[in-house]
């Protein structure tokens, strides 16, 4: 079975969110939406659309998005079988939470790693 497929996105906590974003986006030149994050589409060597894109978000230091972990970042894994993937990590005693949210954008888990980190996988929905 095929784990991880590529990285579907970045997210990070940042004491003020709003400035950090303006300073990725003034410097750097990420073009941060007003929801707080962008979504990088991805091509190929020749710069041709081939259906997929990474996203990247600031949030609040306050949120307990990434809770249970008390880490700044959670990386989110693109995967092909999050079901399948889920029950491998629980069979080889890996911390998988109970919680898993299936929704227009696709199907998502999330286990934590040996240091604390949560990482979430998701399954993009049919076709994408």
């Amino acid at each position: 079975m095929k784990r991880v497929t590529g990285i579907g996105g970045i997210f990070f906590k940042a004491k003020d969110p709003v400035s950090l974003g303006a300073w990725y986006k003034k410097h750097l030149g990420i073009d941060v939406q007003a929801w707080g994050g962008a979504a990088f589409r991805w091509t190929d060597e020749s710069g041709t659309p081939v259906g997929g894109t990474t996203a990247w978000s600031v949030g609040s230091a306050d949120g307990d998005a990434f809770a249970p972990s008390t880490a700044s970042f959670m990386i989110n894994y693109r995967v092909a079988d999050l079901a399948g993937l889920l029950e491998a990590l629980r069979s080889e005693g890996c911390h998988v939470l109970e919680k898993t949210d299936d929704s227009e954008y696709g199907k998502f888990g999330w286990v934590i790693d040996p240091e604390g980190n949560k990482v979430e996988l998701w399954q993009p929905p049919a076709g994408q």
